[in-house]
């Protein structure tokens, strides 16, 4: 039994704690949201995030130094925009025997990947706490329900992620140790971009245009194409792309109707623009910065990445998506 805190309780913050609630280690939990904190504390489960499963056993606050007391494993659950403000309040209450989990994948500012800002920001603290990633394709409502969902755990320490991976598996939350964090990253920051391009062709089917799977499956190979060429420039081992970091976690994001930045493409898709899909949503997609952030490095570095250049001048609002598309589908 490991005692685990989790820093966050959206969706996949709640999922990943019921279950290893459900697998006998004790969980505290972590939210800024009093909304969250009440419903947790009054009812056992997130009515906003994840209303359908239990999170009955969680001991849930908003303070930081309570959520942090008498852990062993410190979970970072927090969307990508905002990992990097808690990681520095946490800092004062993170002691030398935390493991820290990251489940934020991508680039923070300054061109960092998130996890390997988070290490700058341990290593100016004079702390050398060991660091992973947890990265995969995993449908929070689903790896809730219980449906058999495998991830990568990677660190540069092999045996950190070997020890993570066996304490926190369960029976259907399968954990498999990787020893490059950099390319799982990568490809889980990449894959919300990919999502948010298929779910353009959702959002057109629905208007009686050019939507439809062919189509999809166009865009989903030229993405596929892109990041495979582009990510390895970046520091990813090849063979990262072919795996559950990879071409596993794609897919699902692409394709569940559960995936959050699939659904934002909808939405774009459906002809709102950028500003009225992100009013509309509840949960963070991190595809729209995951794009302009992939689009900033490669400028930085002179690299030519047509199909994220196609989704940034969508997003830019210079071009409908039916454009976007025909743009992506000229690069497969």
């Amino acid at each position: 039994m490991a005692h685990i805190a989790v820093l966050g309780l959206g969706n996949w913050g709640s999922a990943i704690a019921s279950l290893w609630l459900a697998d006998g280690h004790q969980v505290k939990g972590w939210t800024i949201e009093q909304e969250v904190y009440e419903s947790i504390t009054m009812d056992g489960v997130n009515k906003k995030y994840l209303p359908d499963h239990s999170l009955q056993g969680l001991d849930v606050t908003m303070r930081l130094n309570e959520a942090l007391d008498s852990v062993e494993i410190v979970v970072f659950a927090l969307p990508s925009a905002v990992i990097l403000d808690v990681v520095k309040d946490s800092l004062e209450f993170i002691r030398p025997g935390h493991v820290i989990l990251d489940l934020a994948k991508g680039l923070a500012p300054g061109q960092k990947l998130i996890s390997e800002a988070i290490e700058s920001m341990l290593r100016d603290a004079k702390m050398s706490n060991p660091l992973a990633l947890l990265t995969g394709p995993t449908i929070a409502p689903e790896a809730a329900a219980g449906v058999i969902t495998t991830a990568l755990i990677a660190s540069e320490d092999a045996s950190v992620a070997a020890r993570l991976a066996t304490t926190l598996s369960t029976p259907t939350f399968i954990l498999h140790a990787a020893s490059d964090p950099v390319g799982a990253e990568l490809w889980g920051a990449f894959k919300n971009v990919v999502a948010l391009a298929c779910g353009l062709v959702d959002g057109l089917k629905h208007t009686g245009t050019v939507g439809g799977d062919n189509l999809k499956a166009a865009i989903f190979s030229a993405g596929f194409r892109e990041g495979c060429l582009l990510l390895p420039r970046l520091g990813a081992r090849a063979e990262v792309a072919f795996g559950p970091a990879g071409l596993g976690d794609l897919y699902v994001t692409a394709t569940s109707p559960h995936g959050r930045n699939r659904r934002m493409g909808e939405m774009l898709g459906r002809g709102l623009t950028l500003e009225e899909a992100l009013e509309e949503m509840i949960m963070v997609a991190e595809g729209v910065r995951a794009a302009r952030m992939f689009r900033d490095r490669a400028e930085d570095m002179n690299l030519e990445i047509p199909f994220v250049k196609a989704l940034n001048t969508l997003l830019d609002d210079y071009i409908d998506a039916e454009e976007c598309c025909r743009r992506m589908v000229a690069l497969s």
